[in-house]
């Protein structure tokens, strides 16, 4: 490769993955290389520019551990993360959204109707509906998976002097695929702002914010997991999440109920607010 060209180098990096035995391998890898080279010579990549984007990737290195990804971060804020999920999710089923860094395995299994409140503040929700399959069946047992921000905007992570598992549960639907959660009503909330992503966003004159909204995975035997978010309408920042994670069919209305009468059958405290979602899980590939 003693002539290596403008004209040639492209062909010449791909050339070394011909005998590559994975063909998705030598599709995705040749497919970045020519993504960046074209990208590259578009834009007429200066040393400096290229200098910065190595450095980027270093500092997202350094400050990634095993509570944080800087790179997942990223993914995120450049809508990447939540154009995989785009093409990738059912038209047989709810929406799918972007998982996010702060979800947490092992949450406490709960029964239909808990109360996950604790001695959080903040406005009371009871947020309940069914887990149904594509033909609107439901489906006993699914299994629901809940985490939230809590009314100051902080995930349990970022709140150490309260439970390890705050504002968190699992919850298996009863027979007739229903399930039901008390909680409080979650605030938007900042994204990682300290290290290069948060760089990135200043330099493009973005903002860090997420509406608010709570996250979930559902799954069920057969069916395909679902991970999602259920959005609140009047939240301020529902049209410019950072992450780009809002669908439509996503955003919630929050009908505030004020009398106990209303709360009585739900033993929730008033005033509440009432949110009802059905999900819907597409069946897996080759199930009936």
């Amino acid at each position: 490769m003693r002539n290596i060209s403008l004209d040639n180098i492209t062909p010449a990096v791909l050339d070394t993955m011909k005998d590559a035995s994975d063909a998705r391998f030598r599709e995705l890898i040749g497919s970045l290389v020519k993504h960046l080279h074209a990208f590259a010579s578009e834009v007429h990549l200066t040393h400096a520019e290229w200098n910065t984007g190595i450095d980027f990737l270093w500092r997202a290195g350094r400050i990634s551990d095993e509570k944080r990804n800087e790179f997942v971060l990223s993914s995120d804020v450049l809508g990447l993360s939540s154009l995989v999920d785009l093409l990738n999710g059912s038209a047989h089923g709810t929406e799918s959204s972007v998982l996010g860094p702060f979800y947490v395995e092992g949450a406490p299994l709960l029964p239909v109707g808990a109360s996950i409140v604790g001695d959080n503040s903040g406005e009371r929700v009871l947020l309940r509906g069914q887990v149904l399959d594509a033909a609107g069946q439901p489906l006993a047992g699914a299994l629901l998976d809940f985490w939230q921000t809590d009314a100051d905007g902080l995930y349990s992570q970022a709140t150490p002097h309260k439970p390890e598992f705050n504002l968190r549960c699992r919850m298996h639907t009863d027979a007739m695929g229903r399930y039901a959660l008390q909680t409080v009503k979650p605030l938007y909330y900042s994204v990682p702002y300290d290290g290069p992503v948060g760089d990135l966003l200043r330099a493009a004159a973005r903002h860090a914010l997420r509406p608010s909204h709570f996250h979930v995975l559902v799954s069920a035997p057969g069916h395909r997991p679902l991970v999602t978010e259920l959005f609140a309408e009047d939240d301020p920042y529902i049209d410019a999440d950072a992450v780009f994670g809002v669908r439509s069919t996503l955003v919630l209305h929050f009908e505030r109920h004020e009398d106990a009468t209303s709360a009585a059958p739900y033993k929730v405290e008033a005033p509440f607010y009432d949110v009802k979602f059905d999900f819907r899980l597409a069946a897996e590939e080759g199930a009936a």
